[in-house]
């Protein structure tokens, strides 16, 4: 977790925007008015935090790129490599600020991946042609080698969180430990790693480690919260746990026993492993996202757990935790090198327990790799808390 990685440099912005530019060409635009932070930040390497002051970056077919954005960001627009920088005054100020960004772009052919409904008539009014197409998410969706080596390096320290788990759980709710506890003591151990082995290099850039720890009769919950509850013999426990390197997300996760598991626990761990597998296999063979998620499911279903199926077996990670394509009913995006899920197979027996894994997959052009290590170098009989 020590190895020399460094932000997106410049060049790959650059390069994101001549993406761009010819998607927008393809489309028969002038260009792309990008507002969302994630696209700003793809298209800029701006990661600036999120108010009610819209931001944006003009990306034209032809000439430069334009920054537009609010005065107390001028310092912030500094360092991108583009030169025409514009700045409003303030929010909400006499003309919304979007429209003041189509009075400065001038164009009439114009994609916006994001506008407020109260503003649609008054932007047509500016426009021949309004796509409210994101076309940026598009391009995102598939993912450069300086983008992947990120994700990979954020499930690193994913793991990390997992790994204190299971090492220290035992003592912890030996002690009198809760959930709570466990979440606390998993979170400073895989962010002490993390800072330690990034902090410097990756200040300004959102880098971080989110979790969540429920046991018992809560983990039926695919969002359960994290309580001051000690959890108890022969119980699942579920940790959850994103973490993010450079502003690029990763996720690892796993469900742990209390103390023996049972035969019924040994069978429901084994269902979701068939269904991980499944899912990297359809993946891996360039399925719809709608086909890897029914094939992966169906493993479940196979295994007598069609009933306790809450949630897709996955989505797409990047600049976002959640984003395009989803591994869902509805999306028929085919599956290609460069996309980046989450592989989350999930049982959920309210009132009784519930389970949950969860591994990055990364498509490539061999088939799928997985930087999430905990699963496959902790063996389902290994996945116990000794008591």
């Amino acid at each position: 977790m020590t190895n020399k990685l460094h932000p997106l440099p410049p060049s790959f912005h650059v390069r994101a925007r001549d993406r761009l530019k010819a998607r927008a060409e393809a489309a028969g635009l002038d260009g792309m008015l990008l507002l969302l932070g994630p696209n700003l930040a793809y298209a800029t390497g701006l990661f600036l935090t999120p108010n009610e002051r819209p931001m944006g970056v003009w990306v034209p077919v032809s000439g430069e790129p334009t920054l537009l954005l609010p005065g107390l960001e001028r310092e912030n627009a500094e360092g991108t490599g583009i030169a025409d920088l514009r700045f409003y005054e303030e929010f909400p100020g006499d003309i919304p600020a979007e429209l003041w960004m189509l009075d400065q772009i001038g164009r009439k052919s114009i994609a916006i991946d994001f506008l407020d409904a109260a503003l649609l008539d008054a932007a047509r009014d500016r426009l021949t042609h309004l796509d409210l197409t994101d076309h940026a998410l598009a391009a995102r969706t598939i993912k450069e080698p300086e983008e992947v080596v990120l994700t990979e390096a954020a499930a690193g320290f994913a793991d990390c969180f997992l790994q204190r788990l299971h090492g220290s759980a035992a003592d912890i709710i030996a002690q009198g430990g809760t959930e709570a506890d466990l979440l606390a003591d998993g979170m400073a151990h895989a962010r002490k790693a993390l800072f330690a082995a990034h902090g410097s290099t990756f200040a300004g850039t959102p880098m971080g480690i989110t979790a969540t720890v429920h046991s018992g009769p809560r983990a039926a919950l695919p969002h359960g919260a994290v309580l001051d509850r000690k959890p108890r013999p022969g119980e699942t426990l579920i940790a959850g746990i994103g973490a993010s390197l450079g502003g690029y997300h990763a996720e690892s996760g796993v469900t742990l026993i209390v103390g023996e598991m049972s035969e019924e626990q040994r069978h429901v761990m084994q269902a979701m492993t068939a269904c991980n597998d499944a899912a990297v296999a359809a993946c891996a063979a360039g399925r719809t996202c709608e086909e890897a998620n029914a094939a992966a499911l169906d493993a479940l279903r196979r295994a007598g757990l069609g009933a306790a199926i809450r949630h897709r077996i996955g989505h797409g990670m990047g600049l976002q935790g959640h984003e395009a394509p989803w591994l869902a009913p509805g999306d028929r995006t085919p599956i290609c090198p460069g996309m980046v899920f989450s592989n989350e197979p999930g049982v959920y027996r309210p009132g009784h327990d519930g389970y949950r894994f969860i591994n990055t997959m990364i498509v490539t052009d061999e088939g799928v790799t997985v930087p999430s290590r905990f699963q496959s170098d902790t063996p389902i009989e290994a996945r116990v808390i000794p008591l």
